[in-house]
């Protein structure tokens, strides 16, 4: 039965950082995100109201905004080369995330089956973000379901990649996850964990096992 490997992105595949991060900073707005991660990271908002807040931050967002974001993130070194490898073993990857659908779609360029975020209107904005598409921990695990669905696999034949407690839910219904540069609350419930900048090395963990077979 094929895998099927579903990676969060802020935090995990990126290091030390996040999509809004990375888009803010190419809007001068490093503090107005900052504060806005704060928040969340303090529950002092939810995945709703940080969505809302970011989109009115972003009034200026342009494509040539986003891609420079995407390009000059800090990602971690390998993830191309690990999910070519995924796909020549006939397992699947896929990247479920919390941060704009609209970044988080620059993914299938490097070989991703499958991405999925909060839904945020084209860039640049002329609707507001209808809140009801915004991404929760909860929805990730539903969409895990659907991609499960899709991909003719079970919950038993997931992997989890993630690095904090919006993705804790997702580590709570697989068998195998993989905390990477995660925070001691994630990593503590995990079946492995990574530290370090190379998916390569994090992807070995598990990257040969199948349900039921010991890692060699």
């Amino acid at each position: 039965m094929p895998l099927l490997h579903l990676f969060d992105l802020d935090g995990t595949l990126m290091y030390g950082s996040a999509a809004p991060i990375e888009i803010s900073r190419q809007l001068g707005l490093e503090h107005e995100i900052a504060e806005l991660e704060r928040a969340f990271g303090a529950r002092e908002i939810g995945p709703q109201d940080f969505s809302r807040a970011a989109h009115e931050l972003w009034s200026d967002l342009t494509p040539l905004h986003v891609r420079a974001a995407f390009d000059g993130a800090p990602w971690l070194a390998g993830i191309r080369d690990v999910w070519q490898e995924i796909r020549e073993r006939g397992d699947y990857c896929a990247v479920v995330s919390l941060s704009p659908s609209f970044f988080v779609e620059l993914l299938l360029e490097w070989g991703a089956h499958a991405t999925h975020g909060s839904l945020f209107p084209e860039v640049p904005f002329t609707r507001p973000v209808d809140v009801t598409g915004v991404m929760t921990p909860e929805g990730k695990l539903t969409v895990a379901d659907l991609l499960c669905e899709r991909f003719g696999v079970t919950r038993a034949d997931c992997v989890a990649y993630g690095d904090s407690m919006t993705d804790a839910v997702l580590f709570a219904a697989l068998p195998r996850s993989v905390a990477v540069n995660a925070r001691p609350h994630l990593a503590e419930r995990a079946t492995h964990v990574y530290e370090g900048r190379d998916l390569r090395e994090a992807y070995q963990l598990v990257g040969g096992t199948r349900p039921g077979v010991a890692a060699s």
